[in-house]
């Protein structure tokens, strides 16, 4: 008597279920995989877009019981305009001075020296955020 096989020998005529689903992997992979790239690309497009004015305090200097400077280095596009805001603080954290530094459209890189009165001595100064207006200055 001679043994007969009932099915073809494993992995001789096509694939495997075990390698077919590998393949639906990767592809699900791969396209999860773009999807993914694709949301990181606009959301940091928005973001780098989306910012008017940026600006960094370079430095300060407590010039008086009432007076101080601070340098701050701005960015911008050269067609917004907008303002900055800077505060001088007192040694127990309280506001002493503020002032806005207005910015019209021009350059794109603008090094200001904002120079502001206190009501007491500062002892630290720090740039609290900057605008851009919705409308481009006349």
């Amino acid at each position: 008597m001679t043994a007969v096989r009932e099915a073809t020998p494993e992995g001789r005529y096509g694939r495997t279920d075990d390698q077919r689903a590998d393949r639906k992997l990767k592809i699900v992979g791969s396209v999860l995989g773009v999807a993914l790239l694709g949301v990181v690309g606009w959301i940091g497009y928005g973001y780098v877009t989306g910012q008017g004015i940026s600006a960094e305090l370079i430095k300060f200097d407590i010039v008086s019981d009432a007076r101080t400077e601070a340098h701050l280095e701005v960015r911008k596009g050269s067609e917004t305009d907008g303002y900055c805001t800077v505060r001088a603080l007192s040694k127990d954290g309280s506001e002493v001075g503020r002032k806005e530094t207005r910015f019209a459209p021009g350059a794109s890189r603008i090094d200001e020296l904002v120079v502001m009165r206190t009501r007491a001595r500062a002892t630290a100064v720090e740039l609290t955020g900057c605008t851009a207006s919705d409308s481009p200055a006349p």
